[in-house]
């Protein structure tokens, strides 16, 4: 798996979360069934990065590229408030094929970042 990070604006600064940490940390939670409906992420920006940074079609391919080949057998991580921490091609690739839910896990406390207030650009991106 090519390396990720979770990002959210906190008080605190920008936290960043690895994503192969949240992983292997939910590995105990109970799947739950969740509503499209509530994926409070698919009508906001997501993949922007930066406020008022837009897309280009090459991304937006490149991001249809990674939703077909993701596979629905593996569960979205959504933090204790819901919102994903991880999945959102998942989630997509749902979107596109016509389904109402999504596997889902969830964390009843939100683990500790394992970054806050670094760049993201600042974060250990191991070659593959």
């Amino acid at each position: 798996m090519r390396t990720q990070y979770h990002f959210r604006h906190s008080e605190r600064g920008l936290c960043a979360w690895s994503v192969e940490r949240l992983i292997g940390l939910s590995r105990s939670l109970p799947r739950e069934r969740v509503a499209l409906s509530a994926i409070r992420e698919l009508d906001e920006p997501f993949w922007c990065g930066a406020e008022g940074q837009k897309l280009t079609c090459r991304q937006v391919v490149d991001h249809a590229r990674l939703m077909l080949e993701c596979d629905l057998a593996h569960p979205i991580l959504l933090s204790s408030d819901g919102r994903v921490m991880d999945g959102m091609h998942r989630v997509g690739k749902a979107l596109l094929e016509g389904r109402s839910e999504i596997d889902a896990v969830r964390f009843i406390v939100d683990p500790e970042p394992d970054f806050v207030g670094v760049d993201p650009d600042d974060l250990p991106y191991p070659n593959p």
